[in-house]
């Protein structure tokens, strides 16, 4: 090996590492700061790409859980061909599928760095911190310093931290299951405890619709990947007894519960302008917007311009314009039609099969990959900032482990 090889290499190990260190800071910065994170990711890009060469790239496109995130990138830049609205909303909505490009960057660079638990660690413990505020924050009413707009919401939004929480006591739930399956009590006992303090958050202080239908989802999920049959069965058994106790317990989550059967029942009597009823009139809307044009759709970024057309003579919820149909699914189909639909759920399918097997990064990667999928029939997942970043940050690097473990069990066995 000639100096000049060295030298490259030991130059190439100091990018890798910064590389590292930036996307521990972007995970730590993701439930604080948007202006922090979006800096971030600019430096892991500049700091990165360098190191990539051009067979590292190709491996990840070649396979289904790299490709298909580029492939909807693709189908977004080309649907602003037909668009019919300004260039400036066009370009907005294709910003919203440029983060989806980092995907296949994340897996290549974390296939090759030992550092990837690093960035989950960090996740963890900003979200940790999240939660103690938020406890203080419920807890300890004179406060004089009380968050963002949203009560008991110390930075973001009550959708982002809900979704934080979840795969963090999930997570620990995971590491519960592992950590029996070695005889450590004591670890079982610390990581159950440590679950229960999120999810008490959730279903106590501040939660979102979502977070209520994923919370047994991955309950479900968790019996089947440890126990099969058995553990979906038992997960049902638990869920329901838990679900009950809620139910008695928390004034919070019933008052949640009983005013989006109340919205509900005034949407149908009234078109009453309501959380609950905008949303189904969006979606509603939606459908129909998709039903025009079903194959490539109206084109990437006529969102907007669509429910502003949808809202001329209207009254009640139907007069009220919306920038989002609140569906991930629909998102995308009105933009570039079923053809893109395919797509998003084709990429979705691909990173929960990528995370099928054992192991604690694929258990993460698949608690991220399930909560977007059922988030997103509520909101567009993806789309926002938060939970977007957080799918990006989640598959990219939890899959770059599963695949970097991978290839040491083969050259194991070789």
């Amino acid at each position: 090996m000639t100096a000049l090889s060295i030298l490259t290499s030991l130059d190439r190990g100091r990018w890798v590492l910064l590389s590292d260190w930036l996307a521990l800071g972007i995970a730590v910065s993701l439930p604080w700061s948007t202006t922090a994170t979006g800096i971030l990711i600019v430096l892991w890009l500049v700091a990165t790409l360098p190191t990539l060469d051009a067979a590292m790239l190709r491996r990840e496109l070649a396979s289904a859980a790299g490709f298909l995130p580029v492939l909807l990138w693709g189908l977004a830049a080309a649907g602003m061909l037909w668009a019919d609205v300004s260039w400036a909303e066009r370009l907005g909505g294709l910003s919203k599928f440029h983060r989806l490009l980092l995907i296949p960057l994340l897996m290549a660079h974390f296939r090759r760095s030992e550092r990837g638990p690093w960035v989950l660690y960090g996740f963890f413990g900003s979200m940790l911190s999240v939660l103690l505020v938020s406890w203080a924050l419920a807890l300890i009413p004179g406060l004089p310093w009380r968050g963002t707009h949203q009560a008991d919401v110390p930075a973001k939004d009550y959708i982002f931290q809900s979704a934080g929480f979840l795969t963090c006591a999930f997570a620990l739930l995971g590491y519960a299951c592992e950590a029996g399956h070695k005889r450590r009590s004591l670890s079982v006992s610390g990581y159950v405890a440590l679950a229960c303090f999120f999810l008490a958050n959730i279903l106590f202080v501040v939660t979102s619709r979502a977070a209520l239908l994923i919370t047994p989802v991955l309950l479900l999920l968790l019996g089947w990947r440890e126990f099969r049959w058995k553990g979906l069965a038992g997960a049902v058994l638990l869920g329901s007894i838990v679900a009950v106790t809620i139910w008695f317990t928390s004034a919070y989550l019933r008052d949640r519960l009983v005013t989006s059967v109340k919205e509900l029942q005034a949407y149908r009597t009234s078109d009453a302008p309501n959380s609950t009823c905008l949303h189904l009139e969006f979606l509603r809307k939606s459908l129909l917007f998709v039903e025009t044009a079903p194959v490539i759709g109206h084109g990437t970024g006529s969102i907007r311009e669509q429910f502003r057309h949808a809202t001329v003579g209207e009254s009640g919820a139907s007069s009220v314009a919306a920038e989002s149909p609140h569906n991930q699914i629909f998102g995308v189909a009105i933009q570039l039609g079923l053809v893109g639909a395919v797509a998003l759920i084709a990429m979705w399918v691909a990173h929960f099969l990528l995370f099928r097997g054992g192991g604690l990064a694929s258990w993460i990667g698949a608690i991220i990959v399930t909560q977007n999928i059922v988030g997103s029939l509520f909101d567009t997942y993806l789309f926002a900032f938060g939970t977007g970043w957080l799918y990006v940050l989640g598959v990219g690097v939890a899959g770059g482990m599963v695949l970097r473990g991978r290839e040491s069990t083969l050259a194991s066995r070789t």
